[in-house]
C-alpha cells in the first residue's frame, strides 16, 4: 500500500474484510438449496427435526461466537481475529461437506457458526475504525450489502449445481465446499492488510497506528484524526461501564427492553424462514426442486436491491417511518402467503402466487427492516451502556433465530404452511404494536441527547408501559 493512495488503500481495506459478510451470507443462505438434496434417504437421511437442528445449530454457534470474540479481539487486534475466522471458516466449511453423517454435519455447523458469530462482531468493528467519521454510516452498512450479496451468490451456485448435476447423489457436498473460497480469500487478503488504526493507539502502538492512518488518510486527515482517537480513548477510559448490577436502574432496563424487543422483531417476522427454507416453502407450494432453486435466485436480487435501496433512504427518512411502513408491508405479504397457500391449494398458479408474495415480502423487510432495525439498537445505547446493551441484544437475536430455525420444518410438518405464516403475520402485527408504543424515534439526535432523554423521562419511575408509550410519542429534545 502506498501512502499517496489513500483513498484506494481505504476501498480495497473495506472490500477485503467484506468477504467476513460474504461468508456470513453464504453460509446462511447456501443450506437453502443444499437441504432437499441433503435430506434424501441415501444421504443424510434427515427428518423435520434434524432438518431444523442442521439448520439452526449455526445460529446457535453464532451466538456463541459473537460474544466470546469480544475478548479475543480486543487481545489480539482486529487484523488477527479476521485471519482466525478465515481459517475457521475454511475448516469448518470442508468439515460441512464431507460430513459422513448427522452428527458430524451439526458439529461441523457449529463450529461454522462460531465464524458466522465472529464476522458479524468483529468485521463491523474493523471497518467502523477504519472508516472517515463522515462515511462511517456507508462503509459500515458495506457489510450488510456483502452479506446479502452472498446470500445471493449460494442461491445462484445452488440453482447451477441443483439443475445441472440434480441427479448426482452428494451435490449438497459441492454446494457447501464452495464457501472455501471466499474463506481463502479473506485469510490471503487479511495478511496484506493493516490493523486497525484505532486498535494499535489504544495499545500504545502510537507509531504504527499513525503509519497506518497515513496509508489511508490524506496528511491532514491523519493528524486531526489522531488527536480525535486519543481524546475518545481518554474519554472511554474515563467512562464506568455499566453491568448486569446496573439493571436496578429504571432507565437502563427501559433501554435494555427495547433493545431485545427489536432483536425479536428482527426474527419473529419470519425472515429466516425464506433464508433458510425457501426452497422447502416453494417445494410445498408446488414448484419442482429445480423451479425453486430458480426462483430463490429472484429472492437473493430482490433482497440486494432493495437493502441497496432502504440503506440509500436511512438518513432521508425517520426510523420509526420506515420500520413501521416495513411491518404492515411484511404482515400483509405474509397473511398473503397463508390465505393462498389455504385456498388456492393445488391450484396451479399457488406457486407463482406465493413466490411473487416473497419477493414482495423480501422487498418490504430488506428494504425497510433490515437496515434499520440495527441501526435503532446502535443509536439507544449510551457509550458506556453499549457493551451491556448490544450484548444482550445480540444473545437474543441469534437465539431467536435459532429457534425460527430448528422449529419452522416442524411446524410445516404439523400445523402446515398456511398456519406457520399466519402465526408470522400475527407476530408481525405485534411487532407494530410494539414499535409504535415503545420505539422512539433516534434520527438526528447525539446519543447524548438521547441518553438525557431517557433519564429525565424514566430515571424514577417503577413501571413501564405508560411510560414508555410516552417515549415513543414524544419529540426529543
Amino acid at each position: 500500500m502506498h501512502p499517496l493512495n489513500y483513498k484506494k488503500n481505504l476501498s480495497t481495506m473495506i472490500f477485503v474484510s467484506t468477504f467476513g459478510g460474504l461468508l456470513f451470507g453464504y453460509d446462511t443462505g447456501v443450506v437453502n438449496g443444499a437441504l432437499p438434496f441433503m435430506s434424501a434417504a441415501d444421504q443424510l437421511n434427515l427428518d423435520a427435526f434434524h432438518q431444523g437442528l442442521v439448520v439452526a445449530v449455526l445460529q446457535l454457534g453464532a451466538a456463541v461466537g459473537a460474544i466470546g470474540i469480544g475478548k479475543v479481539t480486543d487481545l489480539y487486534g482486529r487484523k488477527k481475529t479476521l485471519l482466525f475466522l478465515s481459517v475457521l471458516f475454511f475448516a469448518a466449511t470442508l468439515f460441512c461437506s464431507m460430513s459422513p453423517n448427522v452428527a458430524s454435519m451439526v458439529t461441523a455447523r457449529f463450529v461454522l457458526g462460531l465464524a458466522v458469530g465472529g464476522a458479524s462482531v468483529n468485521v463491523p468493528t474493523y471497518l467502523a475504525e477504519i472508516a472517515p467519521a463522515d462515511r462511517r454510516g456507508k462503509i459500515v452498512t458495506r457489510n450488510e450489502v456483502m452479506i446479502v450479496s452472498g446470500q445471493l451468490l449460494a442461491f445462484f451456485f445452488n440453482a447451477i449445481i441443483g439443475i445441472n448435476f440434480g441427479e448426482s447423489g452428494g451435490i449438497w457436498r459441492y454446494m457447501l465446499a464452495l464457501a472455501a473460497i471466499p474463506a481463502v480469500i479473506l485469510g490471503i487478503g487479511m495478511l496484506r492488510m493493516p490493523e486497525s488504526p484505532r486498535w494499535l493507539i489504544s495499545k500504545n502502538k502510537m507509531t504504527k497506528g499513525i503509519e497506518v492512518l497515513n496509508l489511508i488518510r490524506s496528511a491532514e486527515q491523519a493528524e486531526k484524526e489522531i488527536a480525535d482517537i486519543k481524546n475518545t480513548l481518554d474519554q472511554e477510559a474515563a467512562i464506568k461501564q455499566m453491568t448486569v448490577k446496573d439493571l436496578g436502574i429504571t432507565w437502563v432496563r427501559h433501554l435494555i427492553f427495547i433493545g431485545i424487543g427489536m432483536a425479536l422483531v428482527n426474527q419473529f417476522t419470519g425472515i429466516n424462514s425464506i433464508i433458510y427454507y425457501g426452497t422447502e416453502i416453494l417445494k410445498t407450494s408446488g414448484f419442482s426442486t429445480e423451479a425453486a432453486l430458480i426462483g430463490n435466485i429472484g429472492n437473493g436480487a430482490i433482497s440486494l436491491i432493495a437493502m441497496c435501496c432502504g440503506i440509500a433512504m436511512m438518513d432521508r427518512f425517520g426510523r420509526r417511518p420506515m420500520i413501521l411502513t416495513g411491518l404492515v408491508g411484511v404482515a400483509v405479504m405474509l397473511a398473503v402467503i397463508g390465505m393462498t397457500s389455504l385456498f388456492m391449494q393445488g391450484s396451479s398458479l399457488l406457486p407463482f402466487v406465493t413466490l411473487g408474495s416473497i419477493i414482495i415480502y423480501l422487498a418490504f423487510f430488506q428494504g425497510l427492516i433490515g437496515p434499520v432495525n440495527w441501526l435503532i439498537i446502535s443509536e439507544i445505547f449510551p457509550l458506556r451502556l453499549r457493551g451491556l446493551g448490544m450484548g444482550v441484544a445480540v444473545m437474543v437475536l441469534w437465539i431467536a433465530n435459532f429457534c425460527v430455525g430448528l422449529i419452522f420444518p416442524m411446524l410445516l410438518v404439523s400445523v402446515g404452511l398456511a398456519n406457520t405464516f399466519f402465526a408470522f403475520a400475527a407476530m408481525s402485527v405485534v411487532s407494530i404494536i410494539f414499535v409504535i408504543k415503545y420505539v422512539p424515534e433516534t434520527r438526528g439526535h447525539s446519543l447524548e441527547e438521547l441518553e438525557r432523554f431517557f433519564v429525565k423521562e424514566y430515571g424514577g419511575k417503577n413501571t413501564s408501559g405508560d411510560s414508555i408509550a410516552g417515549a415513543a410519542k414524544s419529540n426529543i429534545s
